[in-house]
């Protein structure tokens, strides 16, 4: 079985922290799997810590870890976000937002200590969170006449593929998930047996 698509992420919040010279520095880690949920998590931290100075925040998304971005929210640059991904991507994870939320406590702490705070700060948060690993799918519906039925059946049993969603009407469809490594293999089975389009979930 090919493992290309097999990804690490984490099964559930977690929390860190890190204390320098009367600064605190807050680390929340969550899984997430799209930009809107990093969106409504960090507007929430806001809210939640409005009396904090910074919100800085770093997140990995997909299975190639493809989509990211990180946020220094006011910080000297190159002192937050990079070290925060730096722990994203040195533990291997995607699917992953990390928010650290930074309450000042009168005294600079200069570049370096910051990049340490928030480095220290993602790594406990980091050490706190149970490592799952995840498998990069596709949601496909498929439509079949009638007299396909036992054909399509069939290959759904053998690739041991869950349906959902089955409408037996004047046609037949129903919705499924496959592995990433196993679509070219279904798409091929299917040919010429059912149609197939993409859903995006």
């Amino acid at each position: 079985m090919s493992a290309y698509d097999v990804y690490k992420s984490i099964a559930a919040p977690s929390r860190g922290l890190f204390k320098d010279n009367g600064s605190r520095f807050l680390a929340f880690a969550y899984p997430v799997e799209t930009e809107q949920e990093v969106r409504e998590i960090v507007a929430s931290l806001r809210k939640e810590y409005h009396d904090a100075r910074h919100h800085c925040y770093a997140y990995r998304l997909g299975y190639k870890a493809d989509v990211w971005r990180a946020s220094d929210d006011g910080e000297p640059s190159g002192s937050a976000a990079r070290p925060i991904l730096g722990q994203i991507v040195s533990a291997g994870l995607s699917d992953i937002l990390i928010v650290v939320v930074r309450y000042f406590g009168g005294i600079k702490l200069g570049i370096p200590g910051l990049i340490r705070a928030y480095k220290s700060s993602s790594a406990d948060a980091l050490s706190a969170a149970t490592v799952v690993e995840k498998v990069a799918s596709r949601h496909f519906r498929l439509e079949f006449d009638y007299h396909q039925m036992n054909a399509v059946m069939k290959v759904l049993k053998d690739m041991d593929l869950p349906q959902r969603g089955q409408d037996f009407g004047e046609k037949c469809s129903l919705a499924v998930t496959v592995r990433l490594s196993e679509t070219d293999n279904f798409m091929q089975r299917l040919d010429g047996v059912a149609q197939i389009s993409e859903l995006n979930l």
